[in-house]
């Protein structure tokens, strides 16, 4: 896998994996997602821009048979926000800093714990079934999080990406 396409890159709108540095959450659900039927751009909001993921990420990635090659991190932009259909974010931390910094975009921002459980399934178009949703309304809960691998051991990281790799399998039809 390429790095990912920046907005500028992308001919339309993209989904966006969001994480806090970038470097393990939103990296892996990119590359789980990469059958969507829209360009991933995977960024956090807390990011050292520029920066390679670790190699546990990368060995995390390797144990459920996927890759990331030449990812690089993405502090999430304007631009990100402008055209993103979707902010899948990785915990609800992220959800909150969403409301709060970008507060135009809370109607299409969610984690991915709730979408796999509240978004219906087509015809109708996503941007539809997202906003029958009311995103921007709904309560924040500890349920929804990812748990960030940062600091664990390489098996924690492959627990993670095992965790997302069922939610993203779970998650990829329903965004057609």
């Amino acid at each position: 896998m390429t790095h990912p396409p920046t907005p500028s890159d992308a001919d339309g709108p993209v989904l966006i994996t969001l994480c806090t540095g970038n470097a393990a959450r939103s990296v892996m659900a990119g590359a789980m997602l990469a059958g969507a039927p829209l360009p991933i751009v995977t960024a956090g909001t807390h990011v050292i821009e520029g920066q390679p993921m670790s190699r546990r990420t990368r060995g995390a990635l390797e144990a459920v048979g996927l890759n990331a090659d030449g990812h690089r991190s993405h502090q999430i932009t304007e631009s990100d926000i402008d055209h993103s259909v979707l902010i899948l974010a990785m915990a609800a931390e992220h959800v909150a800093y969403v409301r709060r910094k970008h507060p135009e975009a809370a109607h299409r921002t969610a984690s991915i714990k709730r979408l796999v459980h509240d978004l219906p399934p087509g015809p109708a178009p996503l941007a539809d079934r997202l906003a029958a949703l009311q995103l921007a309304d709904v309560e924040i809960g500890a349920w929804e999080d990812v748990e960030d691998p940062a600091g664990g051991e390489d098996s924690v990281y492959v627990s993670c990406a095992q965790e997302l790799a069922d939610l993203c399998a779970r998650l990829l039809p329903l965004l057609g």
